[in-house]
């Protein structure tokens, strides 16, 4: 059966695409740095651009690319430090009320347990023991650990290090070639599909605008909320807890559900000896629930847009099937390919229901 110019043509592409989707699971753990430099080059590439501007050609593009990415790296480093003063406080904390806590929960647990027709003697003294050999370990012993721990898994380490290098410099040659770099890419393009290509990118642009910037006032928004709303409970990490949580929500659910977790640790280890256990709950559900309903009705609808068009479960796969092509980088980059991929499908829907073989 002769195949016609047009069937041709498709298999073709279609045979480029698959052997280029085989490259890519290939190389995904090598591609991964120059992805996540690729995405925050995209998203900081304005920023440059308005400095660039801003100093009407007095000021180099290379000055002002290296004030934007030390102001990245700082911001970067600023948030991951939030979790020092957490873990320096509760430690401690940890060691004089977790005993407490364990003998509150055993006196409230075990009448239940007897009401349900579940007869289990909680030993709670085995437990004490098990917690303080650990919380109780002097620093050497600890320090041993992490010691073996990095020789076992050197390759780890090893990546996470290159990866800490890589991805900045990378970064560094997007951002200042990132003009050019989408120049050459656009010439590759053949002049007949030309037009269609410029339509979709300016489209799948103002969507990932759209998300990258509403994204980042529903963090900042978060991240006053939780830490006011803590604060008014009288949570001593208030600030820490609130701004991480604010922030890490750009990982979804995953950044909320560390927050949380922080925020119940650090109540229960600091109410349960005055206020009580049941207050550190009552801190977490009415803040947390309340924060969860202002972004989930609020903010993200109004600030982030429902011009995205992502269903709860299409979120979900996203994350999970990024998140297993290319790990953590994958959860990070899930919405916003995400994104990018529905303007291709409302495409090809829109394209599909206007064809002969729909409308028969």
């Amino acid at each position: 059966m002769q195949l016609t110019t047009t069937q041709k043509s498709f298999a073709a592409w279609c045979g480029i695409a698959a052997l280029s989707s085989l490259v890519l699971w290939l190389l995904a753990p090598v591609l991964a740095p120059f992805v996540v430099a690729a995405v925050l080059a995209y998203a900081l590439t304005p920023v440059v651009d308005w400095l660039d501007n801003l100093g009407r050609g007095r000021i180099p593009r290379l000055l002002a690319v290296i004030v934007v990415e030390l102001v990245f790296i700082i911001a970067v480093l600023g948030v991951l430090l939030l979790v020092v003063p957490i873990l320096a406080k509760e430690l401690p904390l940890m060691r004089e009320q977790l005993p407490q806590l364990l003998d509150t929960a055993a006196r409230a647990l075990q009448p239940l347990l007897n009401q349900w027709g579940v007869h289990i003697s909680l030993d709670v003294a085995t437990a004490k023991a098990f917690v303080f050999k650990y919380l109780n370990a002097n620093v050497e012993d600890a320090l041993g650990s992490v010691l073996t721990s990095v020789k076992l898994g050197g390759s780890v380490a090893f990546a996470l290090i290159g990866n800490a290098i890589l991805i900045p410099v990378a970064l560094f040659y997007l951002l200042l070639d990132w003009s050019r770099f989408v120049a050459q890419a656009g010439a590759l393009i053949p002049g007949r599909m030309r037009g269609a290509t410029d339509n979709f990118f300016q489209e799948a642009d103002a969507v990932l605008g759209q998300y990258l910037r509403g994204q980042l006032l529903v963090m900042v928004i978060l991240a006053v909320f939780y830490s006011v709303g803590l604060a008014l409970f009288g949570l001593d990490l208030a600030l820490p807890i609130g701004v991480f949580t604010g922030l890490a929500i750009f990982v979804p659910y995953v950044g909320f559900g560390i927050g949380l977790v922080l925020a119940i640790m650090a109540g229960l280890l600091e109410f349960s000896a005055s206020s009580g256990v049941t207050y550190a709950f009552i801190m977490v559900a009415v803040v947390y629930g309340v924060g969860q309903l202002i972004e989930s009705l609020f903010l993200t609808p109004r600030l982030v847009g429902e011009r995205i068009g992502l269903h709860p479960l299409a979120v979900i796969f996203a994350l999970l099937a990024f998140g297993q092509l290319f790990g953590f980088v994958g959860v990070l980059i899930a919405l916003p390919a995400s994104a990018v991929l529905l303007v291709g499908i409302r495409r090809v829907k829109a394209s599909y229901l206007s064809s002969a073989l729909y409308l028969g």
